[in-house]
């Protein structure tokens, strides 16, 4: 069964070599009972563990059942190990947190066989602890934890059993129960190898080689090793269902558990490695929240002033470093605004502009707010249609009618928010009937937009601010397409009107649409900016993922040497310790979402600003937090797969 040729292992002790197996060749057939002795430093823990595929020689021929195994793959070695071999440990090496049975069914995880939990449950009732199948490690004796070890090296039908000092922490009454089982598996047909310093345990095998100085000093057969009379096949053999999809998705499940249940034992290390999760995700959630919310209420007030909108007015100049005003030099009129309506294409509406400040009477109530003279089109063009009342008339407008439409702010504070329609107001002295309430259009910053009067254009000029020229005019056009060649043709026909010859032309358009997707990029930008520095949080959080997960390693080393030598995989291991990040970002995500969304809703309430909370944003913040729980889980991870099996078993 094993057949090994001049094997050799040295360890560097500092400047010291010590060879612990200096040419060691044996053979081992299958059905033999072998006993390994020698006193400590001997060499036979290093042999055993060379056999059992947990350390490799440094030189030499190593076969079983016929392949040589110093050819095989990592990935090879622990499918060997996890099918063909089976291990009791002196130091039993049962997880803490796992019951019995779950510490019998460890190998099944990692194994292809399809073997269910029943073969776990099986193997506890051959030991006879078909009883105490849901006690954990500190709920049994010394005996009993390494009757389970035994039950564990047996569950996927071994053909090898390695047994290391099995009794060597063990009192003499259960050391004698664990060779009584020994000896029966031997005699059920297993191959067991036995290492031990005893040489009372050592007698109850049928060979015994004894090694020193890493040389095998004998190797004979034990003359007064006892009758065992065969009783049978150690474990009958399952016909497991071979349904790799089905096993996969046991597995999972399993690694699953098993990280949730290491996580659930450190409760408070888990909640502060999820907490910079957390608090990264909330940051991300309300800083897109308000930056959505706050682009939201530019657009929303953008497309209150209406749509392919241009607006025509005098450029600034400046005369000895000095800005002077708009309009300073060159003036716009009412016959440029039936120029423009007449002459230019695709224009739809026309409305000339003056605006400004005027005092409010009604009653014993004064206020101060802004007046507009426009013409009968501002109210298509600007969404003005009043939500009591009327606009006025062409012939209102002609006759230079005393007519107003007041917004919502000087309702309030002129009639408390009672109907005014019908009811006269002064502005400036001079008595206007109020025919009509504008629409709410509400605050942008510190300017509200219901905080103002319209009143006709002409009557502004002529009978209120005895003005001769507008400040601006308004003009929209039918299409978006059309909008740079109506800019250009209106350019052309105020230069061509006014005269400006071969001199810059002294007026410009402004797009509003234009207006509109800076304010939008902007808005993009600093929603991206923002949510960059949220997501540092997440990075930071990742960190102590990565740095909980390491102490994590450190911990469970041991663990991470059993499950290799029960047959896990490099893989294997790096999925347990990757969903132990997962499990973690995923929490941390959930609570800062929640936490995100409140912090969100508390400051809208309190500050009065606008969030807007979106699916995509908490998508975002989950994919994030999954990306980082991966990222940063993965050097613990392969750090973990990375450990050799024998130099995990032995780490203190």
């Amino acid at each position: 069964m094993i057949k090994v040729e001049d094997i050799r292992k040295t360890y560097q002790m500092g400047e010291v070599e010590v060879h612990a197996l200096d040419g060691v060749s044996l053979t081992i057939e299958q059905g033999e009972y072998v006993a390994i002795m020698g006193v400590s430093g001997s060499g036979k823990s290093t042999l055993m563990h060379i056999l059992g595929l947990l350390d490799v020689p440094d030189t030499g021929t190593f076969e079983i059942d016929g392949h040589d195994v110093t050819r095989f793959s990592d990935t090879e070695l622990a499918a060997f190990r996890n099918r063909v071999m089976g291990f009791v440990f002196q130091q039993f090496n049962l997880l803490k947190r796992t019951s019995a049975l779950e510490n019998v069914g460890l190998p099944l995880v990692y194994a292809r066989n399809g073997k269910k939990t029943d073969a776990a449950r099986k193997m506890l009732e051959l030991v006879g602890l078909g009883d105490r199948i849901t006690h954990h490690p500190n709920e049994l004796s010394g005996g009993q934890q390494q009757r389970v070890a035994i039950a564990r090296a047996l569950v996927n039908n071994p053909s090898i059993i390695f047994a290391d000092e099995p009794t060597g922490n063990l009192d003499s009454k259960s050391a004698r129960e664990i060779m009584d089982v020994l000896s029966e598996l031997h005699a059920r047909g297993l191959t067991v190898l036995l290492v031990t310093h005893d040489a009372n345990v050592a007698n109850h095998a049928h060979r015994i080689i004894e090694l020193k100085d890493g040389k095998i000093l004998s190797d004979a057969v034990n003359p007064n090793a006892p009758e065992v009379p065969t009783v049978g096949k150690a474990v009958e053999p399952e016909a497991g269902t071979k349904s790799f999809g089905l096993h996969a998705i046991r597995e999972s499940y399993i690694l699953v558990k098993q990280s949730i249940r290491s996580l659930l034992s450190n409760k408070v290390r888990t909640a502060l490695s999820a907490l910079g999760i957390m608090i990264g995700v909330a940051a991300v959630i309300a800083t897109i929240a308000l930056a959505n919310g706050a682009k939201a209420a530019v657009e929303q007030q953008l497309s209150r002033l209406g749509s392919n909108l241009l607006m025509l007015m005098p450029e600034r100049r400046s005369r000895g470093g000095v800005s002077q005003g708009s309009g300073s030099t060159s003036r716009l009129n009412e016959g440029d605004a039936r120029a423009i309506r007449e002459e230019v294409a695709h224009v739809d509406y026309v409305s000339s502009t003056v605006d400004k400040t005027a005092q409010l009477k009604a009653g014993n109530k004064n206020w101060s707010c802004r007046v507009q003279g426009v013409d009968v089109d501002y109210e298509e063009m600007r969404s003005y249609q009043p939500q009591f009342g009327r606009f006025f008339t062409a012939e209102e407008y002609a006759g230079r009618a005393r007519v107003a439409m007041i917004g919502l702010t000087p309702v309030r504070e002129l009639f408390g928010g009672a109907n005014p329609i019908g009811r006269e107001i002064k502005v400036n002295r001079q008595t206007f009937l109020v025919i009509g309430v504008l629409p709410e259009k509400g605050s942008s910053g510190f300017s509200d937009q219901d905080d103002m009067v319209l009143i006709p254009l002409t009557t502004a000029m002529y009978r209120l601010f005895g003005e001769k020229y507008v400040e601006r005019i308004e003009i929209q056009i039918d299409e978006a397409e059309n909008m740079d060649r109506a800019q250009a043709d209106i350019l052309a026909l105020i230069a061509k009107r006014h005269r400006t010859g071969t001199r810059a032309n002294p007026f410009q358009v402004r797009n509003l649409a234009e207006i509109q997707d800076t304010i939008s990029s902007t808005s993009d930008i600093l929603a991206l900016l923002l949510s960059s520095i949220a997501a540092i949080a997440l990075v930071v959080g990742g960190i102590g993922i990565m740095n909980i997960m390491l102490v994590s390693v450190t911990e469970r080393t041991r663990e991470i040497g059993l499950r290799k030598a029960l047959g896990a995989r490099r893989k294997d291991i790096m999925m347990q310790f990757l969903i132990e990040a997962l499990i973690i970002s995923f929490f941390g995500g959930c609570a800062g979402a929640g936490i995100g969304a409140g912090a969100s809703i508390i400051m809208s309430k309190v500050s009065g600003w606008s969030v807007l909370i979106t699916p995509e944003s908490i998508y975002m913040a989950f994919g994030f937090s999954a990306i980082i729980g991966v990222l940063f889980g993965i050097w613990p991870a392969r750090k973990a797969a990375a450990l050799n099996p024998i130099d995990a078993l032995r780490y203190e």
